[in-house]
């Protein structure tokens, strides 16, 4: 009754033929049916493959990459488990079989804050991770000498520990999209290698809203584009007022603009005389296809940003022993003091002194990337729009005349009624509090005064009941008070409960806004112990880490506490999220 290839032995055969021998029609047919009908019996249930994705963020891409992550993991059946370094112990990784890590690297070789505690107590380890697997994708920017050096860190620890590596690390450019889908259909391959790849580019944030993003940015026409320093000044900051009217882009109070500028022409002129070329070659771009070189450096490449990257690809295309010797591993430190304040200009004038053909010249240079900058305005308080405020960078060094690409592409050429390429950027780690009562104080000289316009402005609206204080500091009262009528509008109306400022160069000793915080402190103190929400906004370098030792002293001072025991305050504080920073 069975075909000859029907997968059963003799034995199997002739029980099930027997059996069936002995049915009438209508008991076969109903069997056949059950049969169809039945799931296929598996011998025994494949194991789930699980995996810890553990990332450490400073401006959101890293958590975005690892919830991206965690999608495409489960397409492939593997139970995938996103944790953020700030709420984990490196102590839970052997609990784990399986681990990819994505982080980025910040400033000059720094972790992202809210994994700081985790990388400082992970390198400290000694813990053994012999049954876990792992592979690590970092982020960086090549403009950075330390460039993707915290992902490097965790990849080297984690071999150091023990564990096994499934796929190489992927250091990633500020253009990350290729790099990133390449390491995840690696990694995911690596971890379930029965499953089919299906990874795609990326779907652009809020997709179901907006198609506009990284690789489509949108159109947003400048409405206004105001100077805010009085006459007299030694600052040009701008205000610039974009419609995102018909974009369906959408924003919360703490996110980002990221802006694609263009080059300025005379930036495009000077570095291509220093590389004696007209402009008007024609060069294949990766993205874009052919064009002329002088299209491609306004709009599709980074034209200034020196790195040792660009400068190895340039000893490669014009050998010069003076460049050799800079690259040297033992000369890091004359490398470093020739790349400050210069650019790719300077190099190219030093080091290829006959210049460079065209599609060379393109070779040393990577896609130029957008700037992001802190949004400055209430969705509530200004529909379809989006305020940026912005510092026109300006100086001299070696011999030229140097500017900054994006702030002064908006300070320059952003003009009414013209279009500036933007989409907006998601910062979960910087969000006003849950409840509207709570109170909050911000913290933002110069620039970062931004995103707490943005607070003010979105509680009033909201009719939110909590104090808002505000601390906030530039050079002179007179020319630098940045939406001065404003503050004075919230304090009148009572949506801004205390104002201090700190103008640094209007008396012979300079004050900062560090020094009005010392001065408050029992203020402060007392706020903070009733709930309020701390923020910080602004430089990186100096600024915010001046603000966290004043946060440091006054627990030391009014909590009568150590130095180790006042750290640990703030770190509970940063773990309840109600110590957030946005520093650049």
């Amino acid at each position: 009754m069975l075909p000859a290839h029907a997968p059963f032995s003799d034995a199997t055969r002739r029980t099930i033929e027997s059996a069936i021998a002995g049915l009438d029609a209508t008991q076969r047919a109903w069997l056949s049916g059950f049969l169809a009908a039945a799931p296929a019996a598996a011998s025994a249930p494949a194991a789930t493959v699980k995996a810890l994705i553990l990332y450490g963020t400073e401006s959101g891409n890293s958590e975005k990459l690892a919830d991206r992550a965690a999608k495409e993991a489960k397409k492939k059946g593997i139970a995938a488990t996103v944790k953020n370094m700030a709420d984990i112990s490196p102590a839970d990784l052997a609990k784990h079989k399986n681990l990819l890590v994505v982080v980025s690297t910040w400033g000059d070789g720094e972790p992202p804050d809210t994994a700081t505690k985790f990388y400082k107590a992970f390198m400290a380890s000694e813990a053994k991770l012999t049954d876990l697997r792992f592979s690590v994708c970092s982020l960086g920017d090549t403009s950075y000498e330390k460039f993707c050096q915290i992902g490097k860190d965790f990849d080297a620890k984690l071999e150091a520990l023990g564990a096994q590596r499934i796929t190489p690390r992927a250091d990633c450019d500020v253009d990350y999209e290729d790099a990133f889908v390449a390491w995840l259909n690696s990694s995911l391959t690596a971890l379930a290698p029965s499953a089919v790849a299906v990874v795609s580019e990326a779907a652009p944030a809020a997709a179901a809203i907006s198609s506009y993003g990284l690789k489509n940015p949108f159109p947003a026409e400048v409405l206004e584009n105001i100077l805010l320093n009085g006459k007299g000044s030694a600052k040009e900051t701008v205000h610039v007022e974009l419609s995102l009217a018909g974009s369906g882009l959408s924003y919360e109070p703490g996110d980002a603009l990221a802006v694609i500028p263009t080059n300025a022409d005379d930036v495009v002129a000077d570095l291509l005389k220093a590389a004696q070329l007209t402009g008007n070659e024609e060069i294949d771009t990766k993205a874009s296809g052919k064009k002329s070189l002088a299209e491609a450096l306004r709009h599709d490449l980074d034209i200034t940003g020196l790195s040792r990257s660009v400068l190895t690809k340039l000893n490669e295309a014009s050998p010069h022993p003076q460049l050799t010797a800079l690259l040297d591993e033992a000369a890091k430190d004359q490398l470093k003091d020739y790349n400050y304040g210069r650019e790719i200009i300077d190099a190219i004038t030093d080091f290829a002194p006959k210049g460079l053909p065209a599609q060379t010249l393109a070779s040393l240079l990577r896609k130029l990337p957008p700037r992001l900058y802190s949004i400055a305005s209430s969705p509530l308080a200004h529909p379809d729009e989006v305020h940026l405020t912005v510092a026109a960078v300006r100086y001299h060094s070696h011999g030229r005349e140097r500017k900054g690409v994006a702030s002064t592409f908006l300070a320059d050429a952003a003009h009414t009624g013209q279009s500036v390429k933007v989409y907006t950027h998601a910062n979960k780690n910087f969000r006003l509090p849950e409840s509207g009562d709570t109170p909050i104080i911000m913290v933002g000289p110069g620039t970062g005064i931004a995103p707490f316009r943005a607070f003010v402005e979105h509680r009033a609206e909201l009719g939110h009941s909590g104090k808002n204080w505000l601390f906030f500091g530039d050079q002179r009262y007179m020319f630098d008070f940045l939406y001065q009528l404003e503050w004075q509008e919230h304090l009148k109306n009572g949506t801004l409960s205390h104002l201090d400022v700190a103008f640094s160069r209007d008396q012979q000793e300079k004050i900062y806004v560090q020094q009005r915080m010392r001065e408050k402190s029992r203020a402060l103190y007392d706020w903070l112990q009733n709930g309020a929400h701390f923020y910080v906004c602004g430089d990186a370098s100096r600024m915010a880490h001046d603000v966290h030792e004043a946060l440091i002293a006054l627990y030391q001072q009014h909590g009568n506490l150590t130095r180790e025991a006042a750290e640990a305050e703030l770190e509970a504080l940063k773990k309840a999220k109600r110590y957030q920073r946005d520093v650049y």
